[in-house]
């Protein structure tokens, strides 16, 4: 049987793949995510999903592996919103996405022995007009620190949220559906027993 290894460190991806009853162990790996020159976000995100599932493999030294990798991108205007630097960089991030509506890419990879996938989810988020204060109020809470494009759906940030149009896992960092898909094409199930809530 197949051991699945969730290549991230994420620990909202964790808990996705939890939700769904699978388990997995976990493989944390240094990987340079630079975008290249003239790369799209599709190919950014797909790249770096399925450069880690196949870095995962290689250090997993199992036969029997098969590694989930994945990747999201937060996407205005063709931009892609990494992280923020600081509270000046968290500040303007959220005040371009103030009254508007922006991608969420997430590319997730499996990778098995002679074998790698991959599939790229993009969902429409869209944000209410936000306040001053309120951006300022927010980063406060911390929440945004490490967040691509400064926010996090599934925390505070949930309260900008005016539409949503896609997969909600996939923006928190996991497309779940087709995910699971991809698990079962690998010989993997969801709700094994034992590991559902």
């Amino acid at each position: 049987m197949a051991t699945l290894y969730l290549a991230s460190g994420s620990p909202r991806r964790r808990e996705l793949l939890a939700q769904i009853g699978v388990p997995f162990r976990t493989l944390v790996l240094d990987l340079d995510e630079s975008s290249l020159p003239g790369e799209t976000p599709q190919a950014y995100v797909e790249r770096l999903a399925r450069a880690k599932a196949r870095a995962g493999l290689a250090h997993s030294k199992d036969p029997e592996a098969v590694v989930l990798g994945a990747d999201t991108a937060v996407v205005l205007d063709g931009r892609i919103l990494g992280k923020p630097l600081d509270r000046a960089d968290a500040q303007a991030t959220l005040e371009a996405l103030s009254g508007r509506e922006h991608q969420v890419l997430t590319a997730v990879a499996l990778a098995a022995p002679g074998r790698c996938e991959a599939r790229v989810v993009t969902s429409r988020v869209e944000f209410r007009p936000l306040s001053a204060a309120e951006i300022a109020a927010y980063w406060e809470t911390g929440e945004p620190r490490d967040k691509a494009g400064s926010y996090g759906i599934q925390g505070l940030a949930a309260v900008f949220v005016s539409a949503l149009h896609g997969s909600y896992s996939a923006v928190v960092g996991l497309p779940l559906c087709e995910t699971a898909e991809m698990l079962a094409d690998f010989g993997i199930a969801c709700w094994q027993e034992g590991t559902t809530p």
